[in-house]
């Protein structure tokens, strides 16, 4: 075996964008920097997007320039009711039954929402830790300290981790450090140098006996 850790992304990765929950997470997420700044929606949106580009999260931009506390928010936008939009998912299941080793989440939420969103899709347990936004002092992904610190915690090496992710800048971390990368997504552009990861697949349902 290759590896003996899998560090799994959630949202997007897991289960599609298109579901609905992104949407509802979105809407929230303004509202509450509408409110907090007292702006309209199209600033607060305008914001969300923003900060989220520049820093991973919005939540990271509105604590570097506005001062806000961070649990309010996570706690407001993550509360979606998440069962409402997915449903047990057994190919996901098999999917991940077929990945050898000690499987965990790193998300940029929140461990409530990670375990809702996996009891919903029916394979919470699967995964031994979910290491959320609070792991590194709210710093998101991308972060190669965070996620060197996580295969530290675990008691594993690069060497021995594969990572999988939607985005091609938590990938970039993670190969930096030397582990193997798994692309999430039915993109081919160019531009995202997809022959930089190990495995690019449609969608986690697709993985392969043995990676």
């Amino acid at each position: 075996m290759p590896f003996d850790l899998a560090v799994i992304d959630l949202d997007n990765t897991l289960y599609a964008a298109e579901s609905g929950v992104f949407a509802r997470m979105d809407k929230r997420m303004t509202a509450y920097v509408a409110n907090e700044l007292n702006v309209d929606s199209k600033t607060a949106d305008e914001l969300r997007v923003k900060y989220w580009k520049e820093y991973g999260t919005t939540l990271r931009g509105m604590m570097l320039h506005h001062g806000m506390e961070p649990e309010g928010f996570l706690f407001d936008v993550h509360n979606i009711n998440a069962h409402e939009l997915l449903e047990r998912d057994e190919a996901l299941n098999k999917a991940l039954s077929r990945l050898p080793g000690r499987k965990v989440i790193h998300t940029n939420g929140i461990r409530e929402h990670a375990e809702r969103i996996l009891e919903a899709l029916g394979v919470l347990h699967h995964f031994e830790r979910i290491y959320d936004i609070r792991f590194n002092n709210y710093i998101p992904k991308p972060s190669q300290e965070t996620l060197a610190m996580l295969i530290k915690e675990e008691g594993s090496t690069a060497e021995r981790t594969i990572v999988v992710d939607d985005m091609p800048d938590n990938l970039a971390v993670a190969a930096a450090l030397g582990c193997k990368t798994v692309w999430i997504t039915h993109k081919h552009d160019p531009q995202t140098n997809e022959g930089r990861w190990d495995y690019h697949l449609p969608s986690f349902h697709s993985l392969p006996d043995h990676l």
